[in-house]
């Protein structure tokens, strides 16, 4: 009896130490989806900690697009178009790298997590900015056909 109390005693510590090690394995390797060179690189955390980010940014997300659609309301902390901003990274002629793709910020971890990543089939996957540097920039990172030429203007 003691001896099948004292093996489940090292069973279960055996699993709480393998689950907390995966744990930490996961968490370093999603931490290098941050993509050397954004501005989210050089930050501590993005707009709320990181772990809140990484289990409810999309909650975040669908309130802000409730916010935006129905009300308005635009450019808060939780907006679509800051993530982007601060996510985006270059090549090395300064053309933006949409975000989706698999080795970027986005399409990298969604990939990781085995979740379809389908905000950009509407949204821009770069800085979606008036003047001929948005169209030019769109242009070549190959998503013209998939976003407004010009951002809409005024809340509703």
């Amino acid at each position: 009896m003691v001896k099948a109390v004292v093996r489940a005693g090292l069973l279960t510590l055996g699993l709480v130490w393998v689950a907390l090690a995966a744990d930490t394995a996961l968490a370093d390797e999603v931490k290098r989806y941050v993509v050397e060179g954004s501005p989210a690189a050089e930050r501590e955390s993005c707009v709320e900690p990181t772990e809140t980010m990484r289990r409810m940014h999309m909650e975040f997300i669908k309130h802000q697009r409730i916010s935006t659609v129905h009300e308005g309301i635009r450019g808060t902390k939780y907006s679509l178009t800051g993530c982007v901003d601060c996510h985006i990274s270059y090549d090395e002629n300064r053309n933006p790298r949409p975000i989706d793709q698999p080795d970027q910020f986005c399409g990298a971890c969604h990939n990781y997590a085995a979740v379809d990543l389908n905000c950009f089939d509407c949204h821009a996957s770069v800085p979606n900015r008036p003047g001929a540097d948005a169209e030019a920039a769109h242009r070549a990172a190959g998503v013209v056909g998939r976003v407004a030429s010009t951002p809409p203007q005024g809340g509703r």
